[in-house]
């Protein structure tokens, strides 16, 4: 019998009070229909839509906000995979309530349409059998077709849902999509099950960044597919968790949590972390026998005062790492990955980013992952006069020329011995300054003016501009052979619109200028659509501007960041200083001065210690715009 024909046939003998023909339909949809029954639900009756409050609907988001955030980007994505129209993706939490959809236009003005919507509850008690209500009983992806769901209200429907679990293996969510056509959806259900599972990778790597996360597979060349175990170990060896894949291949003990790497695999934790985190690619056997291949996908920060989160818990929802630099950011996390092998070599890092995306930051993260010894030593190339700038940086000798300190002085690369050497703005070295810099970065040797005697030091080169240097090559300002030994490693800071973590990024700036002060998801959604040209810099000073003007404690949200967007950001352009209207990331950084200045109710003193720049260029750019 045709699976449309059995399923009709078994309908009739729902609708008609009597016991299901076995093998007439799938288990869980009969099984379903009979829980259905027995709490009185009737299958010839239109469901109940009751939506819950508003209020409620933002109190699940905000349970689910490191969930719902990689849902939405997972949704997204499958929007545009998904051939054809008139089709919805869903986000619901663990007991069936839809958090959030994506619909095209067509479906949204669908009877289903209208009634898949946030706030809508598809568990089966309320809405009987569907894919999302069996998802939420068993766990598991689940599908009903037509007719197998429970009210003949829904047969037009047909639908896929698979779960999204957390760092411990408990559903915490799920993804549902869900069209008026079946036959395309045996395409969907592939799709939907791999955006639940890329939710469920990312989340594991997001809620513990305290830890070392391995990735592990008894077959290689499955270590990069979505289908790969992940378990998370402290930096003492503990287990922290397996996801669900991984407890499969590990014969899914239940023990395994709390317990040391070295009593589940049969290998030494430190030299197999070396090893790792090295890059390679190791093979272990586990005590029972079993065989996996395993590498490093997290680095572990932190871990030493990271919260055992064997208790559940989640560590700072900001996943900051150096003070102020937030990391949530994928490409982000990947960079710090290459960053912490990189440091172990020795290998010199150039970061490149547009002003404002916090260079000065990443490069303090880099000395913390390099965990040297010595100081931090921030250098701005474009600050020191020409003539100074070898001698500020290598040091010189009693008397090595006129007005020179009679003691001499170390110079900025011996105080950063044992440390980082942090080179902003490379692009201003001066020509002259560049080939003995050159010369240092070949032997690691400081030579000061005036003839005193080389030493060796052991910096940590960190470098970074806002532009590519490779036009600076062809105007012959900066040497190649320099760029080629700075660069060893590069790093790119994506600007402030890219940035996956845009929202962690606002609440940490906020909690930062106004601590208790709190601002709504659907608030920095509007933020996420206004133009950051100066990034994460003009985001802070923006966020300041609405602090001054927003004192009464009431949450941020989109309602007060319409009225202060037009004024603040767009409307403000017009009036950046001769010298940098014109120029977008000039007129940022120029704006952001102003934007500062005021909300410091025009304090210059208090302008300059905040943006650490001098009184000087604060008031060149506040003086400049009003003579214009």
């Amino acid at each position: 019998m045709q699976h449309s024909n059995a399923v009709g046939y078994a309908r009739s003998y729902l609708e008609g009070g009597q016991a299901i023909p076995a093998g007439t339909v799938a288990a869980s949809i009969s099984d379903s229909w009979t829980r259905c029954r027995a709490q009185g639900l009737d299958p010839g009756i239109k469901p109940d839509d009751t939506v819950v409050s508003f209020a409620q609907i933002q109190h699940a988001r905000e349970e689910l906000r490191n969930c719902r955030r990689l849902a939405l980007t997972e949704m997204q994505a499958l929007y545009a995979q998904i051939p054809g129209p008139n089709f919805i993706l869903a986000f619901a939490d663990r007991h069936g309530l839809i958090i959030d959809t994506i619909s095209d236009t067509h479906f949204s003005r669908t009877k289903a349409g209208k009634s898949i919507i946030p706030g809508s509850a598809w568990h089966e008690s309320a809405h009987g059998t569907n894919a999302l209500g069996l998802t939420v009983i068993h766990g598991r992806a689940s599908r009903v077709y037509g007719s197998e769901h429970y009210f003949s209200d829904d047969a037009h429907l047909s639908c896929i849902a698979a779960p999204i679990f957390n760092m411990h293996g408990q559903m915490i969510g799920a993804l549902d999509a869900s069209c008026a056509n079946a036959t395309r959806q045996q395409h969907t259900e592939v799709l939907v099950k791999m955006a639940a599972t890329q939710v469920s990778n990312s989340l594991f790597l997001i809620e513990q960044p305290g830890f070392y996360v391995f990735a592990f597979h008894p077959r290689a060349e499955y270590l990069d597919t979505l289908s790969t175990g992940l378990i998370a170990v402290s930096d003492d060896g503990e287990i922290i968790s397996v996801n669900r894949y991984g407890k499969a291949f590990l014969d899914e003990r239940s023990s395994l949590t709390g317990h040391g790497f070295e009593t589940v695999f049969n290998c030494a934790f430190g030299p197999m972390l070396h090893r790792l985190l090295a890059g390679d690619t190791v093979q272990v056997r586990d005590q029972i026998g079993g065989s996996v291949f395993m590498q490093c996908r997290q680095v572990a920060r932190g871990a030493a005062r990271a919260t055992r989160a064997a208790s559940g818990a989640v560590e700072n929802p900001h996943h900051k790492t150096a003070e102020g630099f937030i990391a949530a950011d994928p490409k982000i996390q990947e960079s710090l990955g290459l960053v912490a092998r990189a440091t172990r070599l020795g290998m010199p890092i150039h970061i490149f980013g547009e002003t404002g995306t916090g260079k000065e930051l990443m490069a303090r993260e880099v000395h913390r992952l390099s965990q040297r010894s010595g100081p931090f030593i921030a250098v701005n190339c474009g600050a020191i006069p020409e003539a100074l700038f070898i001698s500020e940086l290598f040091g010189y000798e009693p008397g090595a020329y006129t007005n020179a300190n009679r003691q001499g002085a170390p110079g900025l690369i011996r105080q950063a011995d044992k440390g980082t050497l942090f080179l902003d703005e490379v692009a201003e070295i001066p020509l002259a300054a560049q080939a003995v810099l050159l010369r240092f970065l070949d032997n690691m040797e400081v030579q000061p003016l005036g003839g005193g005697r080389a030493s060796k030091v052991n910096v940590q080169i960190v470098s970074a501009t806002n532009h590519a240097l490779e036009k600076n090559l062809n105007n012959h300002t900066f040497r190649s052979d320099l760029l080629f030994r700075l660069n060893a490693l590069t790093i790119t800071l994506p600007p402030l619109h890219e940035r996956q973590d845009f929202d962690a990024i606002t609440r940490y700036l906020l909690a930062e200028l106004s601590p208790g002060s709190v601002i709504t998801d659907a608030g920095i959604s509007r933020l996420q659509g206004l133009p950051w040209t100066g990034n994460i810099r003009q985001l802070r000073n923006y966020l300041q501007r609405l602090v001054v003007f927003h004192a009464d404690g009431s949450p941020i949200d989109e309602a007060l960041i319409g009225q202060h967007s037009q004024d603040t950001l767009a409307g403000t352009a017009s009036q950046a200083c001769r010298a940098c209207a014109g120029h977008p990331l000039k007129e940022a950084e120029c704006l952001q001065i102003r934007a500062s200045y005021e909300a410091n109710h025009h304090n210059i003193s208090q302008t300059a210690r905040q943006l650490n720049l001098s009184r000087t260029t604060v008031y060149k750019h506040l003086e400049t715009a009003r003579s214009k």
